[in-house]
């Protein structure tokens, strides 16, 4: 997200724009607690991962009383427009401020890749990134042991990061939230990947539709004369040098947030649709589900052959 605030803080600058960072989202702005930002607040901060200025959920913003109060405090700070990133919880907060008369956009962050209107958020490269690499290095000892490896990668409600990981990671089989039933058969899988001869098998499952510990033991049980290991990669995965992608992706989306909101723009998101950056209204955002490709699933098991 570093990148997205220097593109923006520095796109306003260059149409002498006043420049304000709220501190920790959202309970920033209900707190007053913001720092003014210059050309050279936000330098040598691209490499940087996470956010410099702090980021959380705010419970107290969603309740109108807290809602009330991060208006009044921005207009007694003289703030006219404000720039949201995050995910879906950060895209309905700019919208009840867009809804409520306050110029707002929302550009999207979060590792999930999951809100409707962008083909990409800020953050899933990065963390698809750093899953890659670890289910390279698991890899190479699965192999040299002959084992199962199932690795358990994040996303609650999403298995963008698990089918995608599983996909540029060559692993062998894919459990989402979106096709929980796939669980059952990843024992008949097993067992079929070591009748073909294959050294090693590697399982991803995302933490929204099971757990790998639990997988693992089924697989135990299931798939006799196999040794079977788990890795849950955790909040690793949230860390880290953002990708390259990811900070051409955010410097795009933060400077081109400023540039609509120059030009009286308002309750919409700036979301990547054929490399072009569109503006996507915050209500179709907020009220529509982004559809998981679940051929993605079928892909995972062709190339694992």
């Amino acid at each position: 997200m570093n990148a997205t605030i220097r593109a923006a803080v520095r796109q306003g600058l260059a149409i002498d724009a006043r420049m304000v960072g709220f501190r920790h989202g959202f309970d920033g702005v209900i707190d007053a607690n913001y720092v003014e930002l210059a050309a050279r607040s936000v330098g040598g901060i691209l490499d940087q991962g996470g956010t410099f200025l702090g980021t959380g959920r705010s419970r107290r913003f969603a309740t109108e009383e807290g809602q009330g109060i991060a208006l009044d405090q921005l207009i007694a700070l003289d703030i006219d427009h404000l720039v949201v990133i995050g995910g879906d919880g950060s895209m309905r907060g700019a919208h009840v401020l867009h809804t409520q008369g306050f110029p707002a956009i929302g550009v999207p962050g979060t590792i999930d890749n999951d809100l409707w209107g962008t083909e990409a958020t800020i953050g899933f490269d990065t963390c698809l990134n750093t899953i890659l690499d670890a289910v390279s290095k698991l890899r190479d000892t699965a192999s040299a042991h002959d084992r199962v490896f199932v690795v358990e990668v994040m996303g609650r409600e999403s298995g963008e990061l698990a089918a995608n990981a599983a996909l540029g990671g060559g692993a062998d089989f894919v459990v989402v939230p979106e096709a929980p039933e796939e669980r059952s058969l990843a024992a008949e899988h097993v067992s079929y990947d070591h009748w073909r001869g294959k050294l090693h098998t590697i399982i991803v499952v995302a933490e929204g539709c099971c757990r790998a510990a639990d997988v693992a033991a089924d697989l135990a049980e299931a798939a006799h004369g196999h040794e079977v290991r788990y890795s849950v990669l955790g909040h690793i995965q949230r860390g880290g040098h953002p990708s390259a992608r990811d900070r051409i992706l955010g410097a795009r989306m933060g400077a081109a947030a400023v540039e609509a909101l120059a030009e009286g723009a308002s309750g919409v998101m700036i979301g990547l649709q054929a490399e072009s950056m569109e503006r996507v209204p915050l209500a179709d955002v907020v009220t529509n589900k982004k559809a998981f490709d679940r051929g993605l699933l079928d892909l995972v098991k062709t190339l694992a052959l």
